[in-house]
């Protein structure tokens, strides 16, 4: 007989094409995840993958049944979200996604508020970059994301609930320190640290900024924190979105700020989801939840 975890055991060893991940990322034990995938192609009377010591390969029926195996998932979460959020708002709980560029600084203010006005709310949170949030709101492993905009979001509905611009900033020693607007051609032989390839705040920048190279302004840090304290120590410039500059600069002391004046808004916050999510009306409630939380923050 088909049964559900089998097809969840056999989706997850079709993203990682490894069974020891599949199991970890299953929580349970390689045995019982290998045991799972022969009783499931048992039953089915064909091989889904190919294994040995070295490698899994997915096999041409094994890729036709896993392509529905995806959408009866989908529509398994699909009933399991219409009877969650029938309950109401109150009683939902919510796989939220969010890339790192965003997460620190947004989620200290929203989660508070959360959880003063909506007590029964659970939220699952799981920070990655744009595309590995994406694909999991594609697979069903996420309700929604949080994500920086443009980026292409293929099929998924978003909703843009926020704007904001970026900000220079620079040691005090720096030839430009002292400016509270600064332009583009300004920063073209700024030093300009930026995060590593990956992350979409690097390619808002350079957006924003109208530069049409990055090897330019490459720099092997996945973190804002990081690039910061390189700030700090006169190793160089950056830019910083508005939501980061209280978290990460602080009493300021160390550091001059000015507005990057070229047209903005220099990035959009939209929240990602699929355009069957059953969860639509309760995501709306949060969308302008959210939006106050940002308004309110920017008015202190």
């Amino acid at each position: 007989m088909l049964t559900l975890k089998q097809i969840k055991y056999a989706l997850a060893v079709e993203k990682n094409l490894h069974f020891k991940k599949a199991a970890d990322e299953c929580f349970i034990s390689p045995s019982t995840l290998s045991n799972a995938i022969t009783e499931l192609e048992s039953y089915l009377g064909v091989k889904i993958f190919e294994r040995n010591n070295k490698k899994v390969i997915l096999t041409s029926i094994g890729k036709e049944i896993l392509a529905k195996a995806k959408k009866i998932k989908l529509e398994i979460n699909s009933i399991n979200e219409l009877a969650q959020h029938s309950s109401g708002f109150l009683g939902s709980s919510i796989s939220l996604g969010i890339i790192p560029t965003i997460s620190p600084y947004f989620l200290p203010l929203i989660l508070p508020k959360v959880r003063k006005k909506f007590s029964n709310l659970k939220f699952k949170i799981e920070e990655g970059q744009s595309q590995i949030l994406l694909d999991k709101v594609n697979e069903g492993d996420l309700d929604m994301a949080i994500l920086a905009l443009p980026y292409d979001t293929k099929d998924l509905t978003t909703f843009k609930f926020w704007e904001e611009d970026f900000f220079w900033v620079s040691n005090t020693q720096d030839k430009n320190a002292g400016k509270t607007e600064i332009k583009a051609s300004e920063l073209e032989n700024a030093d300009l640290l930026l995060l590593e390839d990956g992350h979409c705040l690097k390619d808002h920048i350079l957006g924003a900024c109208n530069f049409s190279s990055s090897s330019k302004y490459s720099l092997k840090a996945s973190s804002l924190n990081t690039i910061i304290q390189l700030v700090k120590g006169r190793m160089g410039t950056t830019l910083i979105p508005k939501m980061a500059l209280k978290e990460l600069i602080g009493s300021k002391k160390d550091f001059f700020i000015a507005h990057l004046n070229e047209p903005g808004p220099h990035r959009e916050i939209a929240l990602v989801t699929r355009p069957d999510y059953a969860g639509m009306e309760n995501m709306n409630l949060l969308i302008d939840f959210f939006e106050q939380c940002l308004r309110q923050s920017n008015r202190n």
